[in-house]
């Protein structure tokens, strides 16, 4: 079994329906983990029948990642079943893309309810099959937003990216006496269901795209082979690391 082999691995994939949880879904699954689908949308049934008919395995799990309750149901159901987490990733995740005068105190709560909360009721829930497991690997999905300023009308969905990063640090260490790691991962302009009803408009479009070092958004599978590589073994001395997925726009 090489470094980047996942067999024998229970990996879960909040938000892993659509978008980027599809492609990390289903590249940890072509790798050979068990793969459940963690999402509130039904659409994760249909991507675990697909991926299992494609011979690999998956199941979908329906989970609200802002709701504790939530979260420990899974958690019970899963441990029943596997007795062990390896993997989690943390991807589920909203954007609410206004202006602070325009943004409202609900606005405020659905966001950090969902990208803060989400991560931390994670990181919370996995601790105990990873312990069971000998270790694991936690990815946070955090965005380009979380590092930098000057992604239009987003500061506060960058105060909540920006919250991902920082707990994925502390996290990190007080982790490490269990053998997890945990590790985020900050997309820049990636072609998503969430991404494209903000980049219909040409001149935000080219605003985002004008941050890049290439002249070109991003694919969701690329973006998911970072998250395959910091599951894997192949990335055993890497912990509380922030790696970029964006073109070059950090570097700018």
């Amino acid at each position: 079994m090489t470094s980047f082999d996942l067999t024998g691995k229970i990996a879960v994939v909040t938000g892993g329906a659509k978008g980027m949880g599809e492609a990390h879904s289903r590249l940890l699954a072509s790798r050979g983990a068990h793969v459940i689908i963690a999402d509130i949308d039904e659409a994760g049934d249909a991507l675990a029948a697909d991926i299992v008919a494609g011979g690999d395995k998956a199941s979908f799990e329906r989970l609200d990642v802002s709701q504790e309750e939530s979260w420990s149901a899974l958690m019970d159901r899963l441990l029943n079943r596997f007795d062990k987490l390896d993997i989690l990733i943390n991807n589920a995740g909203i954007a609410i893309v206004r202006a602070i005068d325009e943004t409202s105190v609900a606005d405020f709560d659905k966001l950090f309810d969902v990208n803060v909360k989400g991560v931390f009721l994670g990181c919370k829930s996995a601790l105990k099959g990873m312990r069971q497991a000998g270790g694991g690997s936690i990815v946070n999905i955090s965005s380009l937003a979380g590092l930098k300023s000057g992604v239009p009308k987003s500061s506060l969905y960058g105060a909540t990216k920006g919250a991902i990063r920082v707990f994925t640090k502390s996290a990190a260490v007080e982790f490490a006496p269990y053998k997890i790691r945990v590790n985020s991962v900050h997309p820049g302009l990636i072609l998503t269901e969430l991404s494209r009803p903000y980049l219909k408009d040409p001149v935000m479009f080219r605003t985002f795209l004008g941050g890049t070092a290439f002249d070109r958004a991003g694919e969701p599978s690329e973006v998911a082979e970072v998250v395959a590589f910091l599951a894997s073994g192949a990335s055993s001395y890497v912990t509380g690391a922030e790696i970029s997925v964006d073109g070059g726009w950090a570097a700018n």
